[in-house]
């Protein structure tokens, strides 16, 4: 374990996981784990930024997400899954991080302009968030990052403060470099990205009415109004699904489509079919982890004495570094 890179990957515990982030993040960890020294953290200081008010819901939220991170094939055993608040490091050097950054730097951060006219958020926390991310990252001393093209940049920060810092104190972190793997499109209801944001997703732990309903509700080509209209697969949000969920879809559904001969309510049904099937095992799996809540917050708690004792040994070489140590003998 100990000669294996190291990774940290996170979510924040914002409400049910979807099939996007199935898809996006959490099967790609479940490969990597086998391959790395990997924490996989609930990042609750950051599902503050947009929701402050309201930490009654935090613990089951907590609870819930780690679950799915389970239920998706993540072993306690391979890799440590914990509360980012728990390790109360991530704080300590997301403030000393945040004294080697401008503000100007911040707000040109795509995420920063883009959520700040999407949500209205404007808080401290919320400029600072980046700079978080960065100490989740580097407190691990983490070698890999695995992020979609849309995080780049905060690894980049990432990288960048790790330097910053090694330039003024030594060599103390390790750069760490993101890591892309080919992530499928799994777009939401309406056509856009899927997120609970949009209010466009698939729940992974809904039933499987409740997903034959609301792939029902999906977008499809505008052109094609009924059975024996052509169809436009390439720009229609089920199709893109099918590529995900439906084997040989290239060969077994576009044609049809395009022809006519398989009309937009046939075709979901088979979507939600293929769909339901995937998810099966891991909603199953799903019913037994949630029924064992002692279990659940047993690996929280292990996997946080985990992450303490990386993140206070990498800790330990910053204050030196800064020569803050200041009661070392």
């Amino acid at each position: 374990m100990s000669k294996k890179e190291t990774i940290l990957s996170g979510m924040q515990p914002s409400g049910e996981l979807h099939i996007g982030n199935l898809e996006a993040a959490l099967k790609n960890w479940v490969k990597l784990q086998d391959d790395y020294n990997m924490f996989c953290c609930i990042v609750d200081w950051h599902a503050l930024t947009g929701d402050y008010e309201h930490t009654d819901i935090l613990k089951e939220r907590v609870f819930q997400l780690a679950v799915d991170y389970m239920s998706a094939g993540l072993d306690p055993e391979k890799c440590a899954i914990f509360i980012q608040s728990d390790v109360k490091e991530h704080a300590e050097l997301h403030l000393l991080f945040s004294m080697m950054i401008t503000v100007p730097t911040l707000t040109r951060l795509p995420t920063y302009t883009e959520k700040k006219e999407e949500k209205g958020l404007d808080s401290y926390g919320f400029l600072g968030y980046p700079v978080l991310q960065a100490a989740d990252i580097c407190v691990y001393n983490a070698n890999k990052v695995p992020v979609g093209k849309d995080q780049e940049k905060h690894v980049w920060l990432a990288a960048d403060l790790a330097g910053r810092f090694n330039n003024l104190y030594g060599e103390t972190f390790v750069i760490p470099q993101a890591l892309f793997t080919k992530i499928p499109v799994i777009p939401g209801q309406d056509g856009r990205k899927m997120s609970k944001s949009y209010n466009n997703h698939i729940p992974i732990a809904a039933g499987e009415k409740e997903t034959v309903d609301k792939i029902k509700k999906y977008f499809t080509d505008p052109q094609k109004i009924r059975k024996g209209d052509p169809g436009r697969p390439e720009i229609c949000p089920i199709y893109q699904l099918h590529l995900v969920y439906t084997p040989d879809a290239e060969n077994i559904i576009a044609p049809p489509c395009r022809t006519g001969e398989l009309g937009c309510v046939d075709c979901k049904m088979k979507l939600a079919a293929n769909l339901n099937e995937s998810l099966r095992p891991l909603r199953e799996k799903r019913v037994v982890i949630e029924n064992n809540k002692d279990y659940i917050w047993d690996v929280l708690k292990n996997g946080g004495l985990r992450a303490r004792e990386r993140a206070a040994a990498v800790m330990d070489k910053v204050r030196s570094a800064m020569k803050m140590d200041y009661f070392k003998q």
